[in-house]
């Protein structure tokens, strides 16, 4: 079957999200997050992933399928390069640098590389999380995975070794001027809650007032926008026909387990939310990253 035409596209109406928070599972869902993670080499539960687990049998099916595909050679090969663009990308937005700001604050070199550290965490993972987004609102919108990349499985370590871990600052445990930047976020991208990247950030305050402000003025120009139509294309691009699928993952299969959950509408509002969300939040940790390079 041809990959169909799938434009960027956020619902006209932002559909309510459900994601179970690692706290919140137990039994299969559980031993699929930790399978997810290790398989990843992430810290972190997407909230991209969170919201799909609300929809048992479709995650089910969905994971089923995804699990040879994401340690794929394959799929590391397309995250390392879609970070790649997203980052030469990023310096089109014209970065400014804020290590002397931020030492003139008086922030220590070391608080700037547990920055940068964590800045790391977020520029590799979240690639994955745009494949498996873009994987499964293809599928869902009637396209198959149709490439013949190498299925042979990844050996070794390809994110940041293992970390202490995440420590996020949610709108409860903030200040009133972190909640500011929290609603700002939120009316600047259209979204109706803040990102695990932005929520782990925020552990510097001042850090991440200055950063966000220096994004934010970015978000709404034409450079912007064009940076994520084209991780958007070339990202469909890359999972319709580059990579692998040896368990053999199909779209009627996913959409008859999401419509054995809820109605196949709701749940394709949810990936098309996050297939669009997930372009803008690689471009906007590129650019973070680069205001600290």
């Amino acid at each position: 079957m041809p990959t169909p035409l799938l434009p960027r596209l956020l619902p006209s109406s932002i559909p309510a999200l459900h994601p179970l928070a690692e706290y919140l599972v137990d039994g299969e869902r559980a031993a699929a997050y930790a399978k997810m993670k290790q398989a990843l080499q992430v810290p972190w539960m997407g909230v991209v992933t969170m919201a799909y687990a609300h929809y048992p049998t479709f995650f089910r099916t969905l994971w089923t399928g995804l699990a040879p595909i994401v340690q794929s050679v394959a799929f590391v090969a397309h995250s390392r390069a879609l970070r790649a663009h997203a980052e030469l990308a990023a310096q089109r937005l014209h970065p400014g640098s804020l290590t002397a700001a931020l030492l003139d604050l008086g922030y220590a070199p070391r608080e700037l590389q547990q920055i940068r550290d964590l800045l790391e965490v977020f520029s590799h993972g979240n690639q994955p999380y745009l494949l498996i987004a873009s994987i499964t609102r293809l599928l869902l919108e009637g396209g198959e995975l149709d490439g013949l990349g190498d299925a042979q499985p990844f050996e070794g370590r390809h994110g940041p070794q293992p970390g202490s871990a995440l420590v996020l600052m949610e709108a409860h445990h903030a200040d009133a001027p972190t909640r500011a930047v929290y609603a700002d976020i939120k009316r600047t991208l259209g979204l109706p809650f803040v990102n695990t990247d932005y929520r782990a950030l925020a552990r510097w305050p001042s850090y991440f007032e200055a950063a966000w402000n220096g994004l934010a003025s970015r978000v709404q120009g034409d450079d912007y926008r064009a940076i994520c139509d084209e991780l958007h294309a070339g990202v469909l691009e890359r999972v319709a026909h580059a990579l692998p699928n040896p368990a053999a993952l199909r779209g009627e299969a996913l959409r008859a387990a999401a419509a054995a959950d809820a109605p196949l509408a709701e749940v394709l509002a949810v990936a098309r939310l996050f297939q669009w969300l997930l372009p803008g939040l690689v471009t906007n940790i590129a650019f973070l990253r680069a205001q600290l390079g």
